[in-house]
């Protein structure tokens, strides 16, 4: 069987039509911060109505299923029931939408995820085990100390400059490439220094 592939997608205005209404379901809606959320269920948490662009309450039977995951990107089968969210996944698979279920059985899975100011980590087991993700984040999370968000700030504010300075790709790379690896570019954020680190990625660039 092809594993999966790992994805970014950007929210937009993709509808992300999510059944149940506890916490199940509450994890879901924040990992999809920014999509157009709609909620279905027969009652939903405080934090899910705050959170949600659209709350229907209603029993979940297949007719509703099929009514309002219609136009939907992604169905999330988030009830607390292994059956209902059986019924859920089959009946929006049957429909050709994406669907993540939190009994299994899905083509979308939610990976554990570090975010940090400007970028992320995410860690799957491709539905294998997923006790495992949450032990690895754990291992990786005290790893990603403030200086990679000012690396990853560096190279931000770096990146036009060597648009602009260097005409071959395969030198740009190069720069940036040797810019990640140099050890006193890493001391000067450790410390906090970053305009001396930008200093001494700039003269490499300028090289």
């Amino acid at each position: 069987m092809a594993r999966m592939a790992p994805i970014y997608i950007a929210p937009g205005d993709r509808l992300v039509t999510v059944f149940g209404g506890g916490n199940v379901a509450l994890r879901k809606i924040r990992h999809f911060d920014g999509f157009r959320i709609r909620v279905v269920a027969r009652e939903v948490l405080p934090e899910i109505e705050s959170l949600a662009n659209e709350v229907i309450l209603c029993e979940i039977t297949p007719e509703t299923v099929r009514q309002q995951a219609a136009g939907s990107f992604i169905a999330m089968a988030s009830t607390d029931s292994k059956q209902l969210n059986a019924m859920i996944r089959d009946t929006a698979m049957e429909m050709g939408i994406l669907v993540n279920s939190a009994h299994g059985g899905g083509d979308v899975l939610i990976p554990s995820t570090i975010r940090r100011r400007d970028y992320s980590v995410c860690v799957s087991s491709e539905g294998k085990v997923p006790a495992f993700p949450p032990y690895v984040v754990d291992l990786i999370e005290p790893v990603l100390d403030e200086s990679l968000d000012r690396m990853m700030e560096l190279m931000v504010r770096i990146r036009p400059v060597v648009m602009e300075s260097i005409a071959q790709q395969k030198d740009r790379a190069k720069v940036l490439y040797d810019i990640l690896h140099d050890d006193s570019v890493w001391d000067a954020l450790r410390s906090g220094d970053s305009e001396s680190a930008y200093a001494i990625a700039e003269k490499k660039v300028k090289e």
